[in-house]
């Protein structure tokens, strides 16, 4: 007879319930699991709640997809003891968070020769709450001129916090009016100021899961229902694997499972702008089309994670990028393949795939007959009824509606033509 498992995924979440909703109900569809070595395995997931714990408590769950952590510092501690102690995995390891604060993303992607617009670090405008800070200021922080730094870099540019979040603080700076203004208001924000990359044609986002990158032209000026623009092929192709690679390298670099990476395109040429997301959006109101991907990759990685036994890496290992990056006889081209080839030996992306098409083949119709569920425009109403004033219900659900009507038409397609190939 063979051997059964069953496995215990924990959901650290702080105010999202679509997406959580999603994944549970997914999950439950899954049934048993059978490996390749013909064993049996069920997996469930549970919502965790914060209370105090015992250091030595041992925790029920193989892997905890976390939300929260990056800003709510008692769970960052529990998740830190349950891998730690007990080799539970994580998206994301919270040991490589402080690198989510954008500025070394920026310092890593340059050194390996991605093409990072000039940055510069300011000192903050206002003292940071430190008894200390009035003598250490008098005697060690040099005067710098502003304007001067402004006028190197060139504008138009962008001044943002070094640790990002969520658009906090970010500001257009064509002129030093703007520049002043922008400065006075940081506070106590530590700010860069990056030269902007004028004329670009496409803004590009590539939401990573894994080893599974969607790549989405995203439209920033939009309001966040139009962000995500529904076009296939916007990108040549080779630039697209270039987007692609770029993610997935961050990704492998620093650990993290689970990120949204923007880059910009101009004359053929990407840019990547900003790359280190602990909670990125996958809320159903804003990636709508693209929604049930996300919750297909999601689920088979956190599957495959959990059912595999799957070694989490927690700490960054340069070396073998940096060799790489310093080799001389590379060109940038070389490279970006070199770093492709180190991205999927840790991402495992061959063996992730084996595992995907043996042990999950019906992930792809589950979720086709789930998304035309009647559960599932429950959840899609609900979401909408959360989200917006009632005058708007009528509308949204018109939009995102006819959004992932879309969506199961050319699934539908897709999964047709797979069969008759």
């Amino acid at each position: 007879m063979a051997p059964k498992t069953d496995h215990l995924i924990g959901l650290l979440l702080g105010a999202e319930d679509d997406w959580p909703t999603a994944f549970e109900a997914l999950a439950r569809r899954l049934g048993v699991i059978r490996t390749a070595d013909g064993a049996d395995h069920r997996v469930s997931s549970e919502r965790l709640t914060i209370e105090p714990f015992n250091l030595r408590d041992k925790p029920r769950h193989d892997l905890v997809i976390d939300r929260l952590a990056h800003w709510y510092y008692h769970p960052r501690e529990w998740l830190k003891k349950v891998s730690l102690m007990d080799d539970v995995y994580l998206l994301n390891s919270p040991f490589t968070f402080q690198s989510m604060e954008k500025h070394s993303a920026y310092c890593a992607l340059m050194r390996l020769g991605m093409h990072v617009p000039d940055t510069v670090l300011v000192p903050y405008k206002n003292p940071v709450d430190n008894a200390r800070w009035a003598y250490t200021s008098s005697r060690y922080n040099k005067s710098f001129d502003l304007d001067a730094i402004a006028d190197e870099l060139g504008y138009p540019m962008f001044m943002k916090p070094f640790d990002g979040g969520a658009w906090r603080g970010v500001s257009m700076i064509k002129d030093r009016e703007a520049l002043h203004h922008a400065y006075d208001d940081s506070g106590e924000m530590l700010m860069h100021l990056q030269k902007a990359v004028d004329g670009f044609e496409v803004f590009a986002r590539a939401l990573t899961i894994g080893p599974e990158t969607m790549t989405m032209k995203f439209q920033p000026d939009e309001p966040m229902h139009n962000r995500y623009a529904v076009e296939h092929g916007f990108l040549a192709e080779e630039t697209g694997r270039e987007a692609v690679t770029i993610a997935q390298t961050v990704n492998a670099f620093f650990r993290w499972e689970f990120n949204s990476c923007e880059m910009l395109v101009r004359d053929g040429v990407v840019y990547p702008i900003d790359y280190a997301n602990a909670c990125p959006d996958v809320a159903v109101t804003s990636l709508h089309y693209y929604f049930p991907w996300a919750m297909k990759a999601l689920l088979r990685w956190s599957i495959f994670c959990t059912v595999t036994g799957r070694k989490a890496r927690t700490q960054v290992d340069t070396d073998p990028w940096f060799a790489i990056a310093d080799d001389e006889g590379l060109d940038y081209s070389a490279k970006l393949t070199a770093y492709q080839g180190l991205a999927d030996d840790h991402f495992e992306t061959e063996r992730y795939r084996e595992f995907c098409e043996t042990s999950l083949p019906h992930v792809d119709e589950m979720v086709h007959e789930w998304v035309g569920s009647e559960e599932f425009r429950t959840l899609l109403q609900t979401t909408i009824h959360q989200t917006y004033p009632p005058h708007e219900w009528e509308k949204f659900e018109g939009h995102f509606g006819g959004l992932l009507g879309m969506w199961l038409s050319d699934e539908q397609h897709r999964l047709g033509s797979r069969a008759d190939a």
